[in-house]
């Protein structure tokens, strides 16, 4: 399920990445306090450490760090990308010239603490889910800018990706439906337009809205916010060759149950706070003697 940072990382979400990158190292500016204090051609060592207990993510953004500041460095990771490590393990070590070092600080330990809780809350979802058969995503409900790092940070965890962009899968909302007049003729207006058509999926709210997504031949159907009887009728009525998803008010302490659901379970269950909602992991960089 998860995908290595080179493999994961297309041409594209190279790009944004980069983007994201160089708009951190933008927002800090000129790093003054350490040009003040060292000479041009001073050298730091430093260890990236993990203060608790965590998994490893986001290591490779070290590189192209260093590369947008046009800096000559060394690193090498001392921890497996995507690994559990125990608190007050040395992930990786650096060596750079000092203003480089200190400038690339702040953006790098963002980058890795932030994805590392994605990762770590993801893992606990996923492991509520071990045995039901049922699968993880996430949502587009992703900090602007940071989509395809957040998303790497789920596989990474031990989940699926839904969608990094709007083109992936064509998702048919309410307003989507309200404005097109209804799901029959949504989706028919889509599969004429598209050849080959993306994959469409309907947001359903209602019992209704299901039959009528069925009769039209969704590839996905959500269900989203329905719980308890009305969630179990749902997915009851989706014959095996169209998927389903669950969405909507999922949390830690129901999602087990969602998965259960009989007489069908369903094929996926998506969670926003997957990616809005993750405490960033506790790590620290800190210098080496020469």
């Amino acid at each position: 399920m998860y995908t290595p940072w080179a493999a994961f990382f297309s041409p594209e979400g190279q790009r944004l990445l980069q983007q994201c990158i160089d708009l951190a190292l933008e927002e800090d500016g000129p790093e003054l306090t350490a040009m003040g204090l060292f000479a041009p051609d001073a050298y730091l060592n430093a260890a990236i450490r993990a203060k608790q207990d965590t998994l490893v993510v986001g290591l490779p953004v070290i590189g192209p760090v260093f590369r947008s500041l046009g800096s000559p460095f060394k690193w090498q990771a001392l921890a497996a990308e995507a690994a559990p490590v125990p608190a007050m393990t040395v992930v990786a070590r650096i060596s750079a010239p000092a203003v480089a070092m200190l400038k690339a600080e702040r953006v790098i330990l963002n980058f890795i603490t932030h994805l590392s809780g994605i990762a770590n809350l993801t893992a606990r979802y996923v492991r509520e889910l071990e045995g039901t058969g049922v699968r993880l995503l996430d949502t587009r409900k992703t900090t602007p800018g940071m989509r395809w790092p957040e998303k790497y940070a789920v596989q990474a965890g031990g989940a699926c990706n839904h969608r990094k962009n709007l083109a992936e899968m064509l998702m048919l909302k309410d307003n989507h439906i309200d404005a097109a007049g209804s799901i029959t003729a949504a989706v028919a207006t889509l599969r004429a337009r598209y050849a080959p058509c993306p994959p469409i999926e309907v947001e359903c709210r209602t019992l209704e809205h299901v039959r009528e997504a069925i009769a039209a031949r969704a590839d996905r159907i959500m269900m989203d916010n329905m719980e308890g009887p009305l969630l179990s009728e749902a997915l009851a009525l989706v014959p095996a060759d169209i998927e389903t998803e669950v969405s909507g008010g999922v949390r830690l302490e129901n999602i087990r149950k969602l998965a259960l659901t009989a007489p069908r379970r369903p094929d996926f269950i998506s969670v926003g706070r997957l990616t809005h909602s993750a405490v960033a992991a506790d790590f620290s960089m800190t210098l080496l003697p020469a």
